[in-house]
């Protein structure tokens, strides 16, 4: 029992490390059971595993979402590179090396993604500086 919440802890830290601490909590409700594998086995073993350090396993990852044109993970895995502070540019250029290898209609379909994930990022930064304006009246 004890390894068990050890794992659950990691993976705790890991998604939050990711920005990403309120994920999958529809497996959660769903099916819990998916939820623990997730939590203590994807992101408490494996994401912590060492050897690669975070921002390589991000990458990695980004990478074969792409590949695999996995829309919701794509922009999940976007947000989670700029949380570790992955630039914009160097996102994009993952992007255009996959549409080398892996066909330039993955590539399209990432980058429309990641401009869901920007725009409303964009748009998020414009309420909270409507909404700080808005109080400083």
């Amino acid at each position: 029992m004890a390894e068990y919440q050890a794992r659950m802890n990691r993976g705790f830290k890991m998604l939050k490390r990711l920005g990403r601490e309120g994920m999958m909590m529809n497996h959660k409700e769903i099916y819990p059971d998916l939820y623990k594998l997730s939590v203590g086995h994807l992101f408490g073993d494996i994401w912590t595993r060492k050897h690669l350090d975070l921002r390589d396993r991000e990458l990695i990852t980004l990478t074969i979402v792409v590949v695999l044109a996995y829309g919701s993970g794509i922009q999940s895995h976007c947000r989670s590179a700029m949380h570790l502070g992955i630039k914009k540019e160097e996102i994009m250029e993952l992007l255009i090396q996959v549409g080398a290898y892996a066909g330039w209609p993955r590539m399209a379909n990432a980058v429309r993604e990641f401009g869901r994930v920007l725009e409303a990022d964009a748009s998020k930064r414009k309420a909270a500086k409507r909404k700080t304006r808005a109080k400083a009246r």
